[in-house]
């Protein structure tokens, strides 16, 4: 397996144990060390490369332990501290590494529940663990323009001066990324002000603000939208056997417009990028059967739909994304609608199949 493989191949592995994994020590033994061994590539059992369990005394701290000491030419390189799948990290699980980090010559400092790895190192002070992390690998959802970053840090590829050297750009590239996401899903008051300020000239009053609010939140939603249809039409333009707009020129791969539609039908109606995103990946899976500008959306409150030529009667899914848990609805031949529970928006390819199966249904109807 290729690097980018086996590290997909592990995400896969931790959506489908997550719920029996329950304890640190079934993290550390399903998720951690599969992470140490297949992704990085040290020998777990070889205590020449890892060491778990680690000590190092710590000022009047004596006997305290780190997780796993990751060993390269007899001297600390890394050091991995963990806490159980079940609980989101924060800053106060850092602690120890804080501590160890300035007593041994690793650079790198890895904080990880199997699931989130945050790896720091020293870029604001010498010896000095920085607060916030350089890299943030979700295994739930693969940033990949990190898979790169992330292979530096390998047995095999080792660089640790590309990687410092890159650590602040991905420092900071990172967090405004994060920042940007927040914004999308709930803006603030100050991302709302500053984009009322440049379209509308009035004062900026609690009305104003209200209605810019839900505003903004749509215009980003479509903005996400086109930029993935975009990279969409690419990708299928250089692979698809038809010309996206050859037979039907009138018709648009964005889906910008119907969103415009259900805005001016139901202000109540959100669009969100999550929905967007979803329907995009239904529409990439309905693509291997039907040509693209078959495949559309309409939004309504209770949830989202993907349809065959624009027409209610050929469901091709649901998304129902507006409660807590999110649901994709696939539909047997009867039209009768199965949800399915998604840990994640990748989880959708898991039931391609039925997706596909509902399109060929109606692909021979025009």
């Amino acid at each position: 397996m290729e690097f980018e493989e086996r590290l997909f191949a592990l995400a896969t592995k931790i959506k489908n144990q997550r719920a029996a994994i329950l304890t640190e020590e079934a993290t550390k033994n399903a998720f951690v060390m599969p992470f140490i061994s297949t992704i990085l590539g040290y020998d777990v059992f070889n205590p020449l490369e890892v060491v778990p369990e680690f000590t190092a005394d710590v000022g009047v701290k004596r006997g305290e332990k780190i997780d796993y000491a990751v060993m390269r030419d007899g001297e600390v390189q890394m050091l991995i501290e963990c806490k159980k799948s079940t609980e989101a990290l924060r800053v106060e699980h850092a602690s120890q590494l804080f501590r160890y980090f300035a007593v041994t010559n690793a650079r790198i400092a890895v904080l990880t529940n199997g699931e989130v790895y945050q790896f720091y190192t020293d870029l604001d002070a010498p010896n000095r663990m920085d607060e916030k992390p350089f890299l943030v690998l979700d295994m739930n959802d693969i940033d990949e323009t990190l898979v790169p970053e992330l292979k530096k840090l390998t047995k095999e590829s080792f660089d640790l001066d590309s990687v410092l050297n890159a650590a602040g750009e991905l420092k900071y590239i990172g967090q405004i990324k994060r920042a940007i996401a927040k914004q999308f899903k709930e803006p603030d008051d100050e991302w709302v002000k500053f984009f009322t300020s440049r379209v509308y000239e009035g004062s900026f009053t609690q009305k104003i603000r209200e209605q810019f609010k839900t505003l903004v939140t749509k215009a980003t939603a479509q903005y996400l939208n086109d930029q993935v249809n975009e990279r969409l039409k690419t990708a299928l333009g250089a692979s698809a056997p038809f010309s996206l707009t050859a037979e039907a020129p009138q018709e648009s791969v964005s889906s910008a417009p119907v969103a415009e539609a259900n805005i001016a039908q139901d202000s109540d109606i959100v669009t969100t990028p999550e929905e967007l995103e979803g329907y995009q990946i239904v529409k990439a899976i309905a693509c291997s059967e039907v040509k693209p500008q078959r495949v559309t959306h309409r939004d309504a409150k209770s949830y989202f739909a993907v349809l065959m030529d624009d027409n209610n009667r050929k469901p091709v899914a649901r998304l129902h994304f507006n409660g807590g848990k999110k649901y994709l609805g696939t539909f047997d031949p009867q039209k009768n609608e199965t949800r399915h529970l998604l840990d994640s928006l990748e989880d959708i390819y898991m039931h391609a199949e039925d997706i596909r199966a509902s399109v060929r249904l109606y692909r021979g109807e025009a």
